[in-house]
C-alpha cells in the first residue's frame, strides 16, 4: 500500500495487524481520487474508520489543507500514527481515538469538512448512522461531498428520506463507493 500521487508519492504506507480492517486498494484508491481530484485541494477532509489513515493522507498528498481521521481501534490508531509520521503530515491532522459518534460529536462547531470519506464495516448500517447524525450537524454544508464505502449489496434508497441527493455509484468487484450531498430544499 502506497501513497498514489501528490508530495508523498509513491511512500509506502502500513497496514493495520489483524482483521479489523479492509485497507482499500491502491487501484480503488487511484479510482476514487481520479473522480474527487477537482475537490481536493485546499479541503478539509475527514476520514472516518480510517483504517491506515490512507485515504485522509492521499488527500493530503493532493492539496488537502487538514485532515481529521476518526478510528477506534489501537492497532489501526498507532498504524495512522505511524503513517503520519513518515509522510510527515502529523502537523496538518488531528486523530481522534473513539467511537465515531463521540468523535462527531467532539467535533462540532470545531470544523467544517469539505469532503467526509467513510469505510465503515460492511453490513452494520453504520453510514446510515452517520448520515443520520449528520442530517442536523454543523460538520457539512450542502456543498460537503460525502463518500462512503459500503458491499454491493449494501441499500441505499433511504438517501432522500434522510435529505441527501445520490450524486454518483461507482460499483467495483466486490463492494462500491456511493457519493452524496445534503439536498438543498
Amino acid at each position: 500500500m502506497r501513497v498514489i500521487a501528490g508530495t508523498a508519492r509513491s511512500l509506502q504506507l502500513k497496514a493495520p495487524l489483524g482483521d479489523h480492517t479492509r485497507p482499500t486498494t491502491d487501484r480503488i484508491k487511484e479510482t476514487l481520487f481520479n473522480m474527487i481530484q477537482t475537490e481536493v485541494p485546499g479541503a478539509v477532509f475527514l476520514d472516518m474508520f480510517a483504517g491506515s489513515g490512507s485515504i485522509g493522507i492521499e488527500a493530503l498528498s493532493r492539496g488537502a489543507v487538514f485532515a481529521v481521521f476518526i478510528e477506534n481501534d489501537k492497532n489501526a490508531q498507532a498504524c495512522i500514527e505511524d503513517n503520519l509520521a513518515h509522510t510527515k503530515f502529523k502537523p496538518k491532522t488531528v486523530l481522534c481515538k473513539q467511537d465515531a459518534f463521540v468523535s462527531l460529536q467532539s467535533l462540532e462547531y470545531k470544523y467544517q469538512f469539505d469532503i467526509i470519506f467513510m469505510d465503515p464495516p460492511y453490513d452494520q448500517e453504520l453510514e446510515r448512522r452517520v448520515l443520520e447524525y449528520l442530517t442536523v450537524s454543523s460538520l457539512i454544508t450542502e456543498d460537503t461531498l460525502i463518500i462512503f464505502e459500503a458491499s454491493l449489496d449494501t441499500d441505499i434508497s433511504y438517501l432522500e428520506q434522510l435529505g441527501y441527493d445520490l450524486l454518483k455509484e461507482k460499483k467495483y468487484k466486490t463492494n462500491k463507493h456511493v457519493f452524496v450531498q445534503r439536498s438543498v430544499r
